[in-house]
This record gives C-alpha cells, sequence and structure tokens, in this order.
C-alpha cells in the first residue's frame, strides 16, 4: 500500500450480527464520523440465524454514504477503507449477476449438525490442518446444505455461476466497482477448508466436504487491493478485509504476547498471540492478519452464548428492562443461582455442539440475569486458565457490547487474578481495522477514558465458579451427546 499522508482518514466499515457500522478515523487512531445502521436477524427453525444479504448490502452502504457526508470537504482526506465481517457466516450468489442465492448463514447457525456427524473420525485431520474444532458453526458444512437444499445454488452451480464464501468474500463483490471475487485468510480460515499452514484452499477438505474449488473465491492477504468503494462523494480503495475478532485483536496497537485480549459481543472471545499455528489441547488456532510477508496466529477461545445468551435469557425471563437494570444488579452483593450455558452451542474449551442450557438452583429474575452474566465469565476463566498454561498472561484487554458493565469486568479480573483493561474507545472492531489500514504504526495513541479493574478477592464468586465447573463436568458426564 502506497504510505499514507499526515491528515490521512480511514474508512472502516464493521458488518456485525445487529448493525453495520461506517466509522471514519483519523492518523491518531480518533474517531471523526460515525453511522450505524440496525440489520435484522432471522431464526426460522431452531439452530438456524440468518441475515438477509440485500438487506447488508443495503446497510453497509448507507452507513458509508452516512459518514462521508458526516465529512465534508473533509471527505477528500480519505485515504483507504476497510471491511470486517463476523467470520464464520457465508452466503451463496450468481457469480455473473451478483444477486444473491441463499440467505446470510450466520455463524451461529448450527442447521448442519446432525450431517457433520458423519466426519467425526476425520475431527483429528481437520484440526492438525485448519486449527479448528469439527463444529457445525464453521462455513464447510453450511456451503454443502446450500448445495444440497437450495435449487438456486445447485442450478447456479450446474451451469457455472455459483459464487459462494464467506460473508466477506459476497461483500467484497458487491461493493467494489471491479466486482473482486477473493477473501482475505482470517475469513477464509473460519470455512474450515483453509490449509492454516499454506493459506489456501485445502485439497483433502474440498473433496472430503465435496465443495466444488471453482465457486470459491481466491484466498489473498488481509492487506490487499480488493477494489475501489464508490460512495456518494468518495471513491476510496478497499485496502484491508478482515474478521470482525481478528481486528479487534489490533484495536489498541499491536498485540503483545504476554495479555489476553477478550471482545465480548453476540459470542466472547478470548485470545492470545502465538508466534507459529500450533496445536492446544481444547482451543482453536487462526490467523488474524497477514501482510506482505508477515503473518499473525493466535490461540483462541470461542464462548457462543455471550450477548446471544443474554437475549435468550430475557425472552426467557420475560424480563422488560433487563439491560437498562442490569448494570446496578451486577453491583448487588447477592448469591445467585448457576447457568449452564450452551447458547448457540458448548464453545472452548469444552466443544459441545447441542448442550442444554439450565439453571442450577433457585433465583429471582433478576438474579438469573446475573447468573447467565456469571457464565460468561466462568467461561472467560477456563479458556484464560488454558491459555496461561501455555505462557504466563500479564494482564487482559477487554472489548465489546458487554465489556461496558463494570460488574462484568470486575468479575473477569477477580477469577483471573489479572488486571483487566479497557479502553475508552469501545468500537475495537473498526479502530484494529483503522490500525491496519494506517499500516500498524508504532505510535498507536490510546483512547482517552481507560479504565483498569484491577483483581479482588472475591471468595463468593470463587466458590460459585468451583460449584458452576463442578455441574458443567456432572452434566456433560451424564448425558450422551455428540462433540463438536
Amino acid at each position: 500500500m502506497p504510505p499514507a499522508a499526515p491528515d490521512s482518514l480511514y474508512l472502516c466499515l464493521d458488518q456485525g450480527g445487529h448493525a453495520s457500522r461506517a466509522l471514519v478515523f483519523d492518523a491518531n487512531g480518533r474517531v471523526v464520523a460515525r453511522s450505524v445502521r440496525d440489520v435484522h436477524t432471522q431464526h426460522p427453525h431452531a439452530g438456524w440465524v440468518e441475515h438477509d444479504p440485500e438487506e447488508l448490502v443495503e446497510s453497509i452502504q448507507a452507513a458509508a454514504a452516512d459518514a462521508v457526508h458526516q465529512l465534508g470537504a473533509a471527505a477528500e482526506r480519505l485515504h483507504r477503507a476497510g471491511l470486517a465481517t463476523q467470520r464464520s457466516s457465508i452466503v451463496c450468489w450468481d457469480k455473473h449477476t451478483g444477486a444473491a442465492l441463499s440467505p446470510v448463514l450466520s455463524w451461529q447457525d448450527r442447521r448442519a449438525h446432525a450431517w457433520l456427524e458423519r466426519f467425526a473420525g476425520e475431527a483429528d485431520n481437520i484440526r492438525r490442518l485448519t486449527g479448528l474444532r469439527l463444529s457445525p458453526h464453521y462455513g464447510a458444512s453450511k456451503l454443502r446444505w446450500c448445495l444440497e437444499h437450495l435449487p438456486e445454488v445447485a442450478a447456479a452451480q450446474q451451469t457455472h455461476r455459483l459464487a459462494f464464501g464467506p460473508l466477506a468474500s459476497f461483500l467484497i463483490f458487491r461493493l467494489v466497482e471491479e466486482r473482486t471475487f477473493a477473501v482475505d485468510s482470517s475469513n477464509a480460515a473460519r470455512t474450515m477448508l483453509l490449509n492454516l499452514a499454506h493459506l489456501d484452499w485445502d485439497p483433502t477438505l474440498l473433496s472430503l466436504f465435496d465443495i466444488p474449488p471453482s465457486a470459491l473465491p481466491r484466498c489473498v492477504p488481509t492487506c490487499h487491493a480488493y477494489g475501489t468503494l464508490a460512495l456518494k462523494g468518495a471513491r476510496v480503495p478497499l485496502a484491508v478485509a478482515t474478521g470482525d475478532q481478528s481486528a479487534a485483536l489490533f484495536a489498541y496497537g499491536e498485540p503483545l504476547p504476554g495479555n489476553a485480549y477478550i471482545n465480548v459481543g453476540t459470542g466472547a472471545f478470548v485470545q492470545r498471540l502465538v508466534p507459529e499455528a500450533r496445536t492446544v489441547d481444547s482451543l482453536l488456532t487462526g490467523v488474524v492478519a497477514q501482510c506482505g510477508d508477515r503473518v499473525d496466529y493466535v490461540l483462541e477461545g470461542t464462548i457462543n452464548g455471550a450477548g446471544a445468551a443474554i437475549e435468550w435469557a430475557m425472552h426467557e425471563l420475560k424480563l422488560d428492562k433487563g439491560p437498562r437494570e442490569l448494570g446496578a444488579w451486577l453491583m448487588r452483593d447477592a448469591d445467585v443461582p448457576l447457568f449452564l450455558n450452551g447458547i448457540g452451542g458448548l464453545g472452548a474449551p469444552y466443544w459441545i455442539g447441542d448442550f442444554p442450557s439450565r439453571f442450577v438452583g433457585e433465583g429471582e429474575s433478576w438474579q438469573q440475569l446475573i447468573a447467565v452474566i456469571e457464565s460468561i465469565v466462568f467461561l472467560i476463566q477456563r479458556n484464560i486458565e488454558l491459555m496461561r498454561s501455555e505462557a504466563v498472561l500479564e494482564k487482559v484487554f477487554v472489548s465489546g457490547g458487554l465489556a461496558a458493565y463494570d460488574g462484568l469486568c470486575q468479575r473477569v479480573a477477580d477469577l483471573s487474578g489479572l488486571g483487566v483493561v479497557r479502553p475508552g474507545e469501545g468500537e475495537a472492531t473498526a479502530r484494529g481495522t483503522a490500525f491496519l489500514l494506517a499500516q500498524r504504526p508504532v505510535l498507536w495513541p490510546t483512547p482517552a477514558g481507560e479504565r483498569v479493574f484491577a483483581p479482588r478477592v472475591n471468595a463468593p464468586l470463587r466458590r460459585r465458579y468451583q460449584a458452576w465447573w463442578r455441574a458443567m463436568d456432572a452434566a456433560i458426564s451424564s448425558i450422551p451427546m455428540a462433540r463438536s
């Protein structure tokens, strides 16, 4: 990428499960324009989670146009744009017209869970090649499901018009003038089809899942000339594409291997940098950035039920004011029940695709909601413990919508015994994208408003954590279920 002028601006597009965001950052990582468009999520059947692909395209275009409009004359200083998306979501489309042929199957979608069980004997080899567990959350089983169940997709494959792949590849194709058919390595890695050593589609896995390689986008680096975004008032080169959690790792500058980075939104994702791709029991290995000859790898623990679990609990408990009161409830010194959290499938370190969630113990509705929050904290702690077994951890950085709750951050600090840093700018995905667009500057100022949560002695919380751990182990050992 050509060098940027000191007054350059960076347009960062963040397509998430609840909204599409467009933020413009200056060279010091400050937000100078921001626009958000909500998007809808459909649940046609149990375990199915979908979005309308046209709505996602339109929401990004609208948010981007609004952000550019806010800049006024300063829009001339837009130097580059970047796109971050939900990593394991997929979509099918017509490579001639660009028309979507399927819904967006969300990363949360588990419709192909039963079909995927036939490959259990290949799980170790899949993990060795991809760094992933055999799971319906990833793209391979979703792509296969579309080929087998959507006539429009099968017909497009017969006539050589089919394109499919990660959501990022569809959005790139639709947003840039050149109709580029490509996908970055961090999004491709979440298909369960990418060879992590070669950073390209793996022929063995394509054959195993019967995925036609001609329909898949070309694998390219994170930092790449993807094409030109044509927006009202500006034409901007799209120079970075990445996954949402991958981008969040870079929000506050170069990540350090001694830190754990937690982004808590619809799901919660715990990452720590490692020097090379390697297999660690119960954790994932992933690529988060590929720029030039440099490739950054992480260990990752995924928790599927974070914000999604709170939404579930709000509905089940018939709480209409939970989000408004949750902060105060979290600060109460009260005993609460336990929650065994399998919302969206139980992720790291258990990896059980269909785990029945339940409360253990009694409590009022607000106490049960706190139990759901604590289940997220407990799962985060389990993953921190696994990462600590690899090397010493010094501190934790936390971001995402749920990180706004002091009570959640303090519980992570109390259980881990580590200082938890919550930076002032919560838009970690967009800010990390801006950092990559700025070519990873040595000086990337910390946003104002940072808060550090120092660990405290919290014996009741630790007792609940130990009780939760025992209850999880008992539930897993007593109920026959397939691991994902």
